[in-house]
């Protein structure tokens, strides 16, 4: 359903696009392409400490354009549908910033508890 929807103009306009790649399905720039199980599990040179990086700056980046695009949105520069779909992504990237955190932490406290 998600990429029958990317491909509607109402969004490709709302993204910014126009012309041929207008008909692309839209796909979230700001986290990083995981590994799958095609590739072998693993990104050469990728670590964890590097993927929580990719993941923060990303996190970070969807905050600031939310925080921008509402601030234009107050100046009457951005549509509604623009705001609501900025601060909405901002969200949804913060829960999943909150949720990989809260798995860490749980982590952690688990492996904290192994006896030595």
């Amino acid at each position: 359903m998600i990429d029958a929807l990317a491909s509607l103009s109402a969004f490709d306009r709302a993204a910014g696009l126009s012309g041929p790649s207008a008909a692309a399905p839209l796909r979230p720039a700001s986290f990083a392409t995981l590994p799958t199980a095609s590739t072998g599990g693993a990104l050469p040179g990728a670590d964890f400490g590097d993927v929580m990086a990719q993941l923060a700056a990303g996190v970070r980046t969807s905050l600031r354009t939310g925080e921008a695009t509402a601030i234009s949105g107050i100046q009457g520069k951005a549509s509604t549908q623009q705001v609501v779909e900025a601060v909405m992504s901002a969200e949804q990237s913060l829960q999943t910033a909150i949720a990989v955190r809260d798995k860490v932490v749980a982590a952690y406290l688990e492996l904290s508890r192994m006896p030595i």
